[in-house]
C-alpha cells in the first residue's frame, strides 16, 4: 500500500495553508486567494517551464522551514520557489517586497510606449493593472527608448515589439502546442526581441494562442484590431463540436455580431483550454456556436465597472436568451455603480 503523502504547512502574510510537496509559493498563495496572491506576468500554469522571467512575483521568505528556520537572504521568485514545511512568507506585508515590486514595474515600463488609448489590449492588460497598483508616478529613465517596426508574423497576427516585456509565453506556446516553432528571442540585453526567422510566418493550427497568453498588447489579433474597445463588448461562453480542440470559447459580441473569439480564461487570466485557429478566426457567426451563459466577469474588471454600457436593442436579442441574460447582468452592474 502506497504511503500517504504528507502535506506541507506554509504561512503567507499570516494565513496558513496546507499544500502538496513541490507546490510553488505562488500556487500556494493562489490556494488562499485574494490580495496576497503575488502578481505574475510571465508564469502561466498551463505552460511547462514558464516563470522566472519578469520578477514581479518576488516575495520574502522570513522562515525557511521547521527544520531550518533561517530566513532566505534575498527576495525570491514565488513562481519558481517551492514551499517547505513550516515556511513563512511575506508578500504584501513586507515593505521590502513592495519597494522591490515597484522597481520591477519601473523597469518593465522603461521602453513601453504610452499608447494605451489605441492598444487593443487596453482593459484586459495585466501591465496596466500592475502599473496602477505598484507603479511609480513617473519614470526616471532619461534615455531614448528602443523602438521597432510593426511586423506581420502570419495572416492573422501582428507583432508590436515596442510593447513586449519578454515574458516568453508565446515562445512556450509555440514549443508545446505546435509541431514547429518559428519564432523566439534573438539578441541579448536591451537589444533582445521576439522575432521570426527572416520574417517567417507563424502558421500552425494552434498558433493563435500566442495572442491569448500575451499579457500586454505585443501580439494582436489582426481580425479584431481597432474594431472596438473591450468594455463596449459582451462576452458570452459558447462551445461547438471541434475535431481539433475542446471547442470551448468566449464569444465577444458587439450588438448581433461576434467580433472576436478567445479561449476561456480563469481568475488569473490564464486560458483554461487552448483553442485552434479555426475556432478563433474562422467561426464568427452565432449559428456556428451553442451559447451557454454570459461570461463571469470580475467586479474589478473594466468590463464590469465601466459607465459606458451599450445595451442591445430588443430586435437583436428577442430570440436569444443568453444575450438577454447578458443585458440583464450589465444593467444590474450599472445600477450597482450608481
Amino acid at each position: 500500500m502506497a504511503e500517504e503523502v504528507q502535506n506541507f504547512k506554509v504561512t503567507i502574510d499570516g494565513i496558513t495553508v496546507e499544500v502538496a510537496p513541490g507546490t510553488t509559493i505562488l500556487n500556494a498563495a493562489r490556494q488562499i486567494g485574494g490580495d496576497i496572491v503575488p502578481p505574475a506576468m510571465c508564469y502561466y500554469s498551463k505552460l511547462e517551464g514558464s516563470g522566472g522571467k519578469c520578477r514581479t512575483c518576488l516575495v520574502k521568505v522570513s522562515k525557511g522551514s521547521e527544520k531550518d528556520p533561517r530566513p532566505m537572504p534575498k527576495l525570491v521568485a514565488s513562481c519558481r520557489t517551492t514551499v517547505m514545511d513550516g515556511m513563512e512568507v511575506l508578500n504584501i506585508t513586507s515593505p521590502e517586497v513592495i519597494d522591490a515590486r515597484k522597481a520591477v514595474v519601473e523597469m518593465l515600463l522603461i521602453n513601453h510606449p504610452l499608447d494605451c488609448p489605441v492598444c487593443d489590449q487596453a482593459g484586459e492588460c495585466k501591465l496596466q493593472d500592475l502599473s496602477y497598483e505598484h507603479g511609480a508616478e513617473k519614470s526616471r529613465y532619461e534615455f531614448e527608448r528602443r523602438t521597432f517596426d510593426r511586423i506581420d508574423i502570419g495572416e492573422k497576427i501582428q507583432l508590436h515589439m515596442n510593447r513586449c516585456i519578454l515574458c516568453y509565453r508565446c515562445v512556450f506556446v509555440a514549443n508545446q502546442l505546435t509541431n514547429q516553432r518559428q519564432h523566439g528571442i534573438i539578441a541579448r540585453g536591451d537589444h533582445a526581441e521576439i522575432s521570426t526567422y527572416i520574417q517567417e510566418a507563424l502558421d500552425h493550427d494552434f498558433i493563435g494562442n500566442v495572442i491569448d497568453v500575451c499579457p500586454v498588447g505585443a501580439l494582436t489579433d489582426k481580425t479584431f484590431r481597432f474594431k472596438n474597445r473591450v468594455w463596449f463588448t459582451k462576452p458570452v461562453d459558447a462551445h461547438r463540436d471541434c475535431p481539433k480542440c475542446s471547442g470551448k470559447v468566449t464569444l465577444w459580441y458587439k450588438g448581433p455580431d461576434v467580433i472576436r473569439v478567445t479561449g476561456r480564461k480563469d481568475e488569473y487570466n490564464e486560458v483554461e483550454d487552448f483553442i485552434c485557429d479555426t475556432c478563433r478566426f474562422e467561426t464568427k457567426r452565432t449559428d456556428d456556436w451553442t451559447l451557454e451563459e454570459p461570461t463571469k466577469i470580475s467586479d474589478q474588471s473594466v468590463i464590469a465597472s465601466n459607465h459606458y454600457l451599450a445595451f442591445d436593442p430588443p430586435s437583436v436579442i428577442k430570440d436569444n436568451p443568453v444575450l438577454q441574460e447578458a443585458n440583464v447582468e450589465q444593467l444590474a452592474r450599472a445600477e450597482k455603480l450608481k
